[in-house]
């Protein structure tokens, strides 16, 4: 067995990594925020996209092999890699494959995770991987693959899963590893109603955070034989983690600092879970630094002018408190307080935005109040418009979430023909 130590330099290995990201999935409960993209295109933290998290951990660690498997409504996906990612050198080993669903197998497009990856087989092939590490497109974190890569490598795994720790209960909605002592696992479960608990820790789980390790030989072999069983959902959490338990070695990766405390990682899967991590990094200290040099989170951005915030006057003065204001902004007298608003957005006097989430390119006209909200991209918000103060009212215009009382609000809900189809 392959040993390396932390003093060898981990290129040899990341070298010979293909990074795979899942990327196209359909989004469903962020409502109309995936009603015209991928979710992994969705804007976040202002300036961002989704999946500029998980490709900006691929590239500061090392790993410049990587492919994107799109799927549905990839346009805007499509569009933003290419702009933001087209300066790897494929000349010298660097990419950014884009891998849609090109029926190469048969007339199916990607029927699931598993299926995705089997439907590539040809071209992981074709790069001739020692390891393929698996990611999803649609977390927000900050992580060093590399270190999960050596350890994989160093432990003899066939498989490693990256995983978090969780409060047991809130594990229900994830897949939940239960693991021994030297952190081999035992058992995977898909969104167990009573997830099995740490060793040594009967309140917390362990819940996967979408990410494997595979030599790479060992994950050829059982998409193969994924596709050759007629009762499989081609999906890895279903079907193929389950399938590798007994009879291979499958390692837990504790995702934690130095003093083993769980690092910031977060599913943006639901609106209330999106407009969170989007206000997490209004913290005074958040958990996910966006301002680390030495880790820093790589997009695409249009030239801007510098944000600016105007008028200086009693009931109209332009400013913003604990908030993130993007680049081409113009805050004209209004309030801003614990809010993120997207690049190139407008906000006009006597205007309060109060814990909420306006994507690029809103405008909020004079003499709206607005909060608890998500704006989408594009929005016009008209004058004397109230927003997140009467659930009722808000209902009758836009999508209300019923347990957080956060407002979604997009073009089409105010009659603006964003996307018309005609």
């Amino acid at each position: 067995m392959k040993h390396y130590c932390e003093t060898k330099s981990t290129t040899d290995l990341t070298r010979k990594t293909l990074a795979l990201v899942l990327a196209g999935g359909e989004g469903r409960r962020l409502q109309d925020l995936t009603r015209w993209r991928a979710k992994p295109a969705v804007p976040f933290g202002g300036k961002y996209r989704i999946i500029d998290f998980v490709l900006s951990n691929c590239v500061n660690s090392g790993l410049r092999k990587i492919g994107v498997l799109t799927q549905y409504k990839s346009h805007s996906l499509i569009r933003h890699i290419q702009r933001a990612w087209s300066f790897m050198r494929y000349e010298v080993g660097e990419f950014v494959e884009l891998m849609p669903a090109q029926q190469r197998v048969d007339k199916d497009w990607y029927l699931g995770t598993a299926d995705a990856l089997y439907q590539n087989l040809d071209i992981m092939r074709r790069h001739t991987p020692e390891y393929v590490m698996v990611l999803g497109g649609d977390h927000i974190y900050s992580m060093d693959y590399s270190k999960m890569l050596l350890e994989h490598v160093n432990s003899g795994a066939d498989v490693t899963i990256g995983c978090i720790e969780v409060p047991r209960m809130e594990a229900r909605g994830f897949g939940v590893m239960s693991v021994d002592k030297t952190l081999k696992i035992t058992k995977f479960t898909e969104k167990p109603a009573d997830p099995d608990a740490m060793p040594g820790k009967p309140d917390k789980a362990l819940a996967s955070m979408g990410i494997y390790v595979f030599s790479a030989d060992f994950l050829f072999q059982k998409l193969i034989e994924d596709r050759d069983n007629l009762n499989s959902t081609r999906d890895f959490g279903k079907d193929i983690i389950p399938s590798v338990i007994e009879g291979c070695k499958v390692q837990a990766f504790l995702f934690v600092d130095e003093m083993e405390k769980p690092i910031y990682w977060r599913d943006v899967g639901t609106l209330e879970s999106y407009w969170k991590a989007n206000l997490d990094l209004c913290s005074i200290e958040p958990e996910l630094n966006l301002y680390n040099r030495d880790w820093p989170i790589w997009t695409y951005q249009a030239q801007m002018a510098p944000a600016k915030f105007t008028f200086d006057d009693e009931g109209r003065r332009g400013e913003a408190i604990d908030s993130l204001v993007a680049g081409g902004c113009i805050i004209s007298g209004a309030r801003i307080k614990r809010s993120i608003i997207g690049s190139g957005s407008r906000v006009h006097s006597y205007s309060l935005i109060k814990d909420s989430v306006l994507l690029p390119r809103v405008e909020v006209g004079q003499n709206c109040r607005i909060q608890n909200a998500i704006i989408d991209k594009g929005t016009v918000i008209p004058p004397e418009t109230i927003i997140g103060e009467d659930p009722i009212e808000d209902a009758k215009r836009f999508y209300v979430e019923v347990e957080s009382g956060i407002v979604l609000v997009t073009p089409e809900m105010l009659g603006q023909k964003l996307h018309a189809l005609r």
